[in-house]
C-alpha cells in the first residue's frame, strides 16, 4: 500500500530529561491530569467558588481515576496479565499503557465525591466545572498512545494515516505500514467536545450536574464510532466490541440524566461552595448596609435641626418649594441612582 504522506511514529517511547527517563505516555497523561485541574479551577472560581478548592479534590479524585482506569483496563484485558507466559506484576506497569476511561471516571468520581463531601460542596455543580478540563485531558492523553504505538485503526493509504513499525503492527498484517490514526480522532472529538460543553454552559447555564452529562453524551457517541475502526484485540458480546456497549448504556444514563435533571433541578446553583470568602464579604456588605440605612433612620427620627444662622441648611420645603418626604428619586426618572437618598446596588 503506497502512501503519498503519513503521521510518523516516535523512534522510542521515552523523553530523556537530562539523565531521567519519561516515558512519552505518562508525560501525556500528567499534562492532561494538570490542565484539567488548572481549568477546573478558573471555572470553580467563576462560579463562585474557592480558588484552590479544585487542587484539593484533586489530590483525592486523581489517585482513584488512576487506580479506576488501571483496573477497568486490567480486569476487561486480563488475558495480557494472567495465564500461561503471562507476567502478573506487568499488571502494575502503568507507564506502558492501559488506562480505562470507563473506570478513571468512575472511580475518580468517588474520589470526588470524598473531597467534595469534606468541603460541604454538591458534587453536580463540582463535576460541572469539571467536565470541559476533562475532555481536554483525554484529548492531550491520548497522544500517549502514538508514543506507544497503539489503538490505531483498520490500515489505509490516507495521507493523515500513522506509520507503525513492523513489530507492532497486527499479525494479519505485518506488511501493512500506515493505519488509521484513532488516537488523533479521538483526540479532535474530545476537544471539540469540551469547546462544545463550554459554549452551552455559556450559553444556556447549564447546572446541577448537567454540563457533565452533556460531556459524557458527547465523548461516548465519538467513542462508538471510533471504537469501530480499532484492530486491537476486545471482547466482543453479540457481535460488538464490549466498549461499543459500555458506551451506549452510558450515553443512554447520561441522556436520561440530563432530561430528568432539567424538569426537577432548571437553571444553575447559585451558591457552589457555602464557605467561599466571596459569599460571605458580600453578605457582610449587605449586613453593612442595613445598618447604615438603619442608622439613617434613626437619625431622621430625632429630628435635629441645624442652628439657625449662616451655613444652615433650609428645609427642602423652603428651599425647593416641595415636600421633604417625597420620593427623592423623582427627580430621576431615568432610575441611574442620581436623585437623593439613592443607594448602591449590591
Amino acid at each position: 500500500m503506497d502512501t503519498l504522506a503519513f503521521i510518523p511514529s516516535p523512534s522510542a517511547g521515552e523523553i530523556h530529561l537530562g539523565p531521567v527517563p519519561l516515558r512519552g505516555y505518562a508525560l501525556c497523561i500528567i499534562v492532561g491530569v494538570f490542565f484539567a485541574v488548572w481549568l477546573a479551577g478558573r471555572r470553580w472560581v467563576a462560579r463562585g467558588g474557592q480558588e484552590h478548592t479544585v487542587a484539593d479534590i484533586a489530590v483525592w479524585a486523581v489517585p482513584f481515576g488512576l487506580v479506576g482506569g488501571r483496573l477497568y483496563h486490567v480486569i476487561t484485558d486480563y488475558q495480557l496479565y494472567f495465564g500461561d507466559g503471562r507476567n502478573w506484576v506487568d499488571a502494575f506497569r502503568v507507564w506502558d499503557g492501559g488506562l480505562g476511561i470507563w473506570g478513571a471516571v468512575a472511580l475518580g468520581a468517588v474520589g470526588a465525591w470524598i473531597g467534595c463531601r469534606r468541603r460541604g460542596i454538591p458534587l453536580p455543580a463540582f463535576a460541572d466545572a469539571v467536565a470541559p478540563g476533562l475532555a481536554f485531558a483525554q484529548a492531550i492523553g491520548r497522544w500517549g498512545n502514538w508514543f506507544n504505538q497503539e489503538l490505531f485503526g483498520r490500515a489505509t493509504d490516507l495521507p493523515w494515516a500513522v506509520r507503525i513499525d513492523p513489530e507492532n503492527r497486527p499479525v494479519d498484517s505485518p506488511d501493512l505500514a500506515t493505519y488509521h490514526p484513532t488516537f488523533l480522532y479521538e483526540s479532535l472529538w474530545c476537544a471539540g467536545a469540551a469547546l462544545l460543553v463550554i459554549w452551552a454552559d455559556r450559553r444556556f447555564r447549564l447546572g446541577h450536574g448537567r454540563a457533565f452529562a452533556l460531556y459524557v453524551a458527547l465523548y461516548t457517541t465519538g467513542r462508538f464510532w471510533i471504537e469501530y475502526m480499532r484492530v486491537d484485540d476486545a471482547h466482543e458480546v453479540w457481535g460488538m466490541r464490549l466498549n461499543n456497549w459500555t458506551s451506549i448504556v452510558v450515553f443512554l444514563g447520561a441522556v436520561a440524566y440530563f432530561v430528568i435533571s432539567q424538569r426537577r433541578r432548571p437553571g444553575r446553583e447559585e451558591v457552589v461552595e457555602p464557605n467561599a470568602p466571596d459569599g460571605a464579604e458580600r453578605a457582610g456588605d449587605r449586613e453593612d448596609g442595613d445598618e447604615d440605612r438603619g442608622e439613617g433612620a434613626e437619625g431622621g427620627e430625632q429630628g435635629d435641626e441645624p442652628a439657625a444662622g449662616k451655613g444652615a441648611v433650609p428645609d427642602g420645603d423652603a428651599a425647593t418649594g416641595k415636600d421633604a418626604d417625597a420620593d427623592p428619586d423623582a427627580d430621576d426618572p431615568a432610575g441611574t441612582g442620581s436623585g437623593r437618598g439613592a443607594t448602591k446596588k449590591l
